[in-house]
């Protein structure tokens, strides 16, 4: 197996994990899926429609999102949110993905 293709799985295994916390700290205010997408992008966070739909369900699913059809539109458009128990799972989430972060630099150094 090529070095390229090691690190291109072990990064991939790293990713998997923050796209939750990317995706709940984007959704304070109703967003629609490639709305979503484009803010990540933007902000370096690059994640395929195909990964983020399922997500979007799975966390409606959990009660951590909420849903609302926009039919005002040329295209309806489904708006995420999160709910009061999102915000509060983002807000766990945040801080252990900070003292991760902090703990991972320390051993790194």
């Amino acid at each position: 197996m090529e070095k390229e293709e090691i690190v291109a799985g072990l990064t991939m295994e790293l990713r998997r994990g923050t796209i939750v916390l990317g995706v709940l700290s984007q959704l304070d205010k109703p967003m629609y899926g490639y709305h979503l997408v484009n803010e990540l992008s933007a902000k370096g966070i690059i994640v395929e429609t195909n990964t983020l739909y399922p997500l979007l369900r799975r966390l409606e699913k959990q009660g951590v999102l909420e849903s609302t059809w926009e039919t005002g539109e040329a295209k309806p458009r489904k708006y995420y949110r999160r709910t009061k128990l999102g915000g509060e799972i983002y807000e766990l989430l945040r801080e252990q993905w900070l003292k991760t972060t902090e703990n991972m630099r320390k051993l790194m150094n």
